[in-house]
């Protein structure tokens, strides 16, 4: 599974090649890093753990549980499947460069909050008749339950709050990638704010380079000779006090 996390920038417009113009929505998607690895043995399950983004500072927990790499700003799991055989390490990058032109993506954000919002704008109810008496009822929702039963149903439509839940655009396709700036050009709309967090899915393998430690150590012959030299020294100082005291 492809996974990065970013924030959406602003929506445009591209040409394909037969001139169409394709809407697109720019992503600024990572660089994200992975903060933490789960595997089935030790938790029970298989899961990657990324940061995106930093802060300046952290609370104690948190500054604890990222220890020696990045402050992140946000972190999301991602649980992988029971057959994965990819082997993660903490700290790895994640680029839009796990990404091909074409590819099929799952967006997830979250919507625009609007507030307390009637039922003309929150279900499209066309409202009460603008003539015939009509006053002061033009966006009201009517009747909201049967006179016998003496009460409202549960999940009638109603006005109420409207906005900020989490919602999934899937199967959106990438028009074009910039790895230089990061930038993800995605066709079609996805939801949440200018500069919301959004979270990228797409199926197949996610290539990360692994990271190698090498510490580079003096060789033992090397130091040998050193030591040997600090001994020949102070033999040649003890025998030159000798002899003088001699004299």
């Amino acid at each position: 599974m492809k996974y990065i996390l970013g924030k959406k920038i602003s929506m445009t417009q591209k040409f394909s090649a037969d001139g169409q113009v394709v809407p697109v929505t720019v992503i600024q998607a990572g660089p994200c890093f992975i903060t933490q690895v789960k595997t089935a043995e030790k938790d029970g399950y298989q899961s990657i753990q990324v940061g995106y983004a930093e802060k300046k500072k952290l609370n104690k927990p948190l500054g604890g549980h990222l220890r020696n790499i990045k402050k992140a700003r946000y972190l999301k799991e991602l649980r992988l499947e029971a057959d994965n055989k990819v082997e993660y390490q903490k700290g790895q990058n994640i680029n839009v460069n796990i990404f091909v032109k074409g590819d099929l993506v799952d967006v997830v954000g979250k919507t625009k909050g609007k507030g307390f919002q009637g039922v003309v704008k929150r279900h499209g109810f066309h409202g009460a008749p603008k003539t015939h008496g009509t006053k002061d009822q033009l966006r009201h929702s009517g009747s909201v339950g049967a006179k016998g039963v003496a009460h409202t149903f549960k999940g009638t439509k109603m006005g109420g709050r409207m906005g900020g839940e989490q919602a999934t655009i899937k199967n959106l396709e990438i028009i074009e990638i910039e790895p230089e700036k990061n930038l993800l050009y995605i066709k079609g709309a996805i939801p949440g704010s200018r500069n919301s967090l959004v979270e990228i899915y797409a199926p197949g393998e996610m290539k990360l380079e692994a990271i190698t430690t090498s510490k580079v150590s003096e060789p033992a012959e090397e130091v040998a000779p050193k030591v040997a030299d600090k001994v020949e020294v102070t033999e040649a100082k003890t025998e030159n006090k000798e002899e003088v005291k001699v004299q």
